[in-house]
């Protein structure tokens, strides 16, 4: 069995039927999560159930029209990916993904999909892969934003979950439109992976789609207690602390004022140099503010110092486009 690593913590490889009840116990970790999102959740709910999700997939990928992997953090099943259709006839398939909470905020699932696009790509000819995802699903839009994926529509009202119908958009990727192969992400390790790891959690505090309740407090222990943010967004930039960024934030994303909001990177550069580090990054957001929706892009800079306890950010300032309405 194959093992592709992910970084210095974590691995990508193929789930079995014989994986059953680490499978098994790794959904009743998850369900919470995946359970309105991924079908087959809902459905393997005991050992044997579990084992037969995959069985199917194993079924799925002896006929060569679907696959199924795990990703491991520290020896953990905290997620996986998956092609739930491959049509090599076509030259196009279809992409999932699932993650349970520990597995969040290191970007496992955005580089095991790159890994498995990669793949579809370069070794088997496709043409097309796509990413087909609830309309309420903002975590995995944000995923196929980040993989570089273009939105094609929305199929209103597709299928019913649990009494209520549910509509799914249609994002996918082109063959042509993927990064060549000189540009592509290696896989990450050691101090590149642990900066990846504090953007990661910066981006994820702001996250309060699905009713879920932010936390803006990590972000004094990512940062060194000297640490300042600058907004440079308006005629004049506003210099601040980290008090005086997490207080105003956080009483807006949970007062009612900001709601189903999120952000994520969608291009970054890291160059690191001894004991300092510097990350350059494009980011996108989207949430409803005040009653109406917004979406909005633009650029963060952020520096970072190697600390006695690690890594730290020392200083971030960013400037935005203008929000938009969503199209």
């Amino acid at each position: 069995m194959f093992t592709h690593p992910l970084d210095d913590h974590a691995q990508l490889r193929p789930l079995e039927p014989w994986q059953a009840p680490e499978f098994l116990a790794h959904i009743d970790r998850a369900r919470p999560l995946v359970d309105p999102w991924i079908p087959w959740a809902s459905r393997s709910t005991d050992l044997a159930t579990a084992a037969t999700t995959l069985q199917r997939y194993a079924d799925l990928a002896s006929s060569d029209s679907g696959r199924i992997y795990g990703i491991w953090l520290d020896g953990v099943l905290v997620g996986g990916v998956m092609f739930t259709r491959f049509d090599s006839a076509s030259g196009v398939c279809e992409l999932g993904c699932w993650l349970e909470e520990a597995g969040r905020g290191h970007g496992l699932v955005t580089r095991a999909c790159r890994a498995l696009i990669d793949w579809a790509f370069t070794e088997r000819g496709m043409h097309r892969v796509e990413w087909w995802v609830a309309s309420g699903n903002t975590r995995s839009i944000a995923s196929a934003r980040r993989l570089g994926m273009s939105r094609e529509g929305v199929l209103r009202q597709r299928y019913p979950h649990r009494g209520l119908r549910h509509d799914s958009e249609v994002w996918s990727v082109l063959a042509h439109e993927w990064p060549p192969e000189e540009d592509r992400s290696a896989p990450v390790s050691g101090d590149r992976a642990e900066i990846d790891r504090l953007v990661g959690l910066f981006m994820n505090c702001f996250t309060n789609t699905g009713g879920r309740k932010p936390d803006l407090r990590i972000i004094r222990e990512l940062f060194v207690p000297e640490g300042s943010i600058v907004s440079n967004t308006g005629d004049d930039p506003v210099i601040m602390d980290l008090d005086a960024f997490v207080e105003p934030r956080q009483k807006m994303l949970t007062d009612g004022t900001l709601t189903e909001f999120s952000e994520w990177e969608v291009s970054e550069r890291t160059e690191i140099f001894g004991s300092v580090a510097h990350r350059f990054a494009e980011y996108r957001k989207s949430g409803v503010r005040n009653g109406a929706r917004f979406e909005g892009h633009g650029h963060k800079t952020t520096q970072f110092l190697r600390t006695l306890t690690g890594w730290r950010m020392l200083s971030m300032a960013w400037d935005d486009e203008p929000d938009r309405l969503p199209e």
